[in-house]
């Protein structure tokens, strides 16, 4: 009995000696858990950092938590759990902001739009929404405008929703769910009146649909409403204004109501005269426009969203072989159209129809904007902090500033003196968590 008594002793101060190793362990953890949790401070250190609108060449930018704590010269004291990023040989920019995509889209070359909207299943077009929002974040775009889901009614709301959970990751989302059509003008339509055919948008007959379609977008969940100002419904197949002046007063005094922007896709001198005349934020392609157009949407303060890749995409699947063929009339006219915003000093947001062609290939539109006459520092505005004012974001993203979030790439090189390097992203980081990184497993 004593030697029992002995052994139960024994294991009796064992077990309280790991017990009191294993308090120890616990408590020494968690000053570090909390540190990681709500202390964590990024200090990062590039060549340059533009901050939406200069280029600095001292700056630093201190981060803590999802927003920009401070940006400038470093003139504080480090927190003591910084953790430091060399950013050697890059530039520091807000993180790019895409103004016109489509997620539930892809390159018109691997499957036609009119297959995707009437063949493919929406759990298939939203897999690859999916994969699309993950290849745009990483191509250092963190927020975009999505304008339409092309037969795939509200699941860009529900994509949205899953990426702010954390669910899956991808860009900020700003959403227009169906977009809005004059009834009989959209498509899919191969000419057969016997046969009605999902549509590619939410199609509207006169102001009762037209005031429903509209607060039914909102209560859906659209961040922004877009319409199409004109489409191809003509007798001959030519493009035509879709609203009259007082549907344009319904679509923008309801919009406003209800606390968002309107942006109208329009490419005849009509459809872009009766929407910027209405009010609209942007104006998506603009492709005929005139002189007398752009300034009028200079005077109405309406951007242009020009979608440069897109017809080049488009040219480019239908058979031109750029750089060895004669230039298309398309293209000669929408460098024509493109020079005459930037001459009558239009606000031009980036945006290049992202879906048409890959998603992650943004940097596309950039490359052509220089082309066709923009200069480089100016197509970074137009990506950061243009976008941020056009699309009513600017407390939030766009610009390196203290207290927005941090939504912050970092570049090789320097893309204000060389637009291709805003493909070559070495860094992203979106909410303040990091994505990518440059020579991290």
């Amino acid at each position: 009995s004593l030697r029992c008594s002995l052994q139960l002793s024994m294991k009796h101060i064992l077990y309280l000696s790991l017990m009191k190793k294993l308090f120890l362990l616990i408590v020494g953890w968690l000053p570090l858990l909390a540190i990681s949790q709500t202390d964590s401070f990024y200090l990062l250190k590039p060549d340059r950092v533009f901050d939406g609108e200069q280029m600095h060449s001292d700056w630093i930018v201190l981060v803590k938590g999802n927003k920009i704590e401070a940006a400038g010269t470093m003139n504080f004291k480090l927190p003591a759990n910084t953790r430091v990023i060399e950013l050697k040989g890059m530039t520091l920019l807000p993180g790019l902001i895409e103004g016109h995509s489509h997620f539930f889209l892809h390159p018109y070359n691997e499957v036609s739009w009119n297959d995707q909207v009437l063949k493919e299943s929406r759990a298939e077009r939203t897999a690859r929404a999916v994969n699309h929002a993950k290849a745009t974040l990483l191509a250092g775009f963190t927020t975009v405008r999505d304008l339409g889901t092309e037969g795939a009614a509200y699941d860009d709301v529900g994509l949205k929703n899953a990426i702010e959970k954390g669910i899956v990751p991808g860009p900020r989302m700003i959403v227009a769910t169906r977009a809005i059509v004059a009834k009989n003008s959209y498509g899919p339509n191969f000419g057969n009146p016997d046969v009605e055919f999902h549509q590619g948008a939410e199609e509207v007959a006169g102001t009762e649909e037209l005031s429903r379609a509209l607060r039914t977008q909102m209560g859906k969940g659209a961040d922004v409403i877009k319409i199409y100002a004109d489409y191809r419904y003509g007798p001959n197949g030519e493009t035509r204004p879709s609203f009259t002046e007082s549907e344009w007063n319904i679509i923008t005094t309801t919009t406003k109501n209800g606390g968002r922007k309107v942006v109208a896709h329009a490419s005849t001198p009509e459809g872009m005269k009766l929407a910027a005349t209405a009010g609209v934020s942007s104006i998506e392609h603009g492709d005929e426009g005139t002189d007398e157009v752009f300034k009028l949407m200079k005077e109405k303060g309406v951007a242009l969203c020009p979608t440069l890749a897109a017809g080049d995409a488009v040219l480019q699947y239908n058979g031109w072989k750029k750089g060895t063929d004669p230039e298309p009339a398309g293209i000669a006219n929408k460098k024509k159209s493109f020079a005459a915003a930037l001459r009558n000093g239009v606000t031009i947001a980036f945006g290049g129809d992202v879906g048409v062609y890959t998603h992650g290939d943004n940097a596309r539109e950039a490359e052509l904007m220089v082309e066709y006459g923009m200069k480089p520092f100016d197509v970074l505005k137009s990506a950061t902090s243009v976008n941020a004012d056009v699309f009513g974001y600017a407390s939030k993203i766009g610009r390196i500033r203290k207290d927005l979030l941090a939504d912050i790439i970092a570049v090789e090189g320097d893309p204000s003196k060389n637009i291709k390097d805003i493909r070559r992203v070495g860094f992203v980081m979106k909410d303040g968590k990091i994505y990518k990184e440059k020579g991290a497993l």
